[in-house]
């Protein structure tokens, strides 16, 4: 499975694109930093972001999208900008009928390192050991980007299968239900008789 990582921002947007499967060794395909200059306005940036991240989504065909979920920090202007930086990484792969999945840096923290609170060395760390590179990526937006892509792979593929199996086994269990609930009724006639 190919997935693109996104760690959303106006002047730095982290994008890795990281390929494998759940057990099986991952193969770094690209990482990069999409940037914007802060002394551009708001709609240039946010087109140049459009049109970078659609490229790179051609380019790379990623099977899924995997985009931080924006959270509550202090600055609001942060906030509003990450946020809209998103939605573009979102429309790039909505446009193209991509699936996208957002996560929390904790989510993420948890898969890659075990911990939840992990910080950016431990990541910045596990990323090189898991990728097999020889230097860790530079800067964490890059690295977070890469770290998205594979908590995509690891759990995204599981997650989609459970919702596909609830689906599938909650669509049943009425009829089944219905077998098992006539047949206690019958029987409860019967002993009633």
């Amino acid at each position: 499975m190919r997935v693109m990582g996104v760690d959303p921002g106006l002047t730095r947007c982290g994008v890795g694109i990281v390929e494998g499967s759940p057990g099986r060794p991952l193969a770094l395909i690209d990482v990069t930093v999409v940037r914007t200059p802060h002394t551009d306005p708001l709609d240039a940036r946010l087109t140049a972001l459009d049109e970078a991240l659609g490229l790179l989504v051609e380019q790379y065909q990623p099977e899924a999208l995997a985009v931080e979920r924006v959270f509550s920090q202090h600055n609001v202007r942060t906030v509003m900008g990450t946020a809209q930086a998103g939605a573009v990484a979102i429309l790039a792969a909505g446009r193209r009928g991509i699936p996208v999945t957002l996560r929390t840096p904790s989510e993420v923290k948890a898969a890659i390192t075990g911990s939840g609170r992990a910080d950016k060395a431990q990541i910045t760390a596990m990323i090189t050991r898991l990728l097999r590179l020889s230097a860790p990526v530079k800067p964490a937006d890059a690295a977070d980007a890469l770290a998205l892509a594979i908590t995509e792979i690891w759990r995204g593929g599981a997650e989609a299968r459970i919702a596909a199996a609830m689906t599938s086994s909650s669509s049943q269990l009425p009829t089944a239900h219905r077998a098992r609930d006539g047949g206690n009724r019958r029987k409860g006639v019967e002993a009633a008789r």
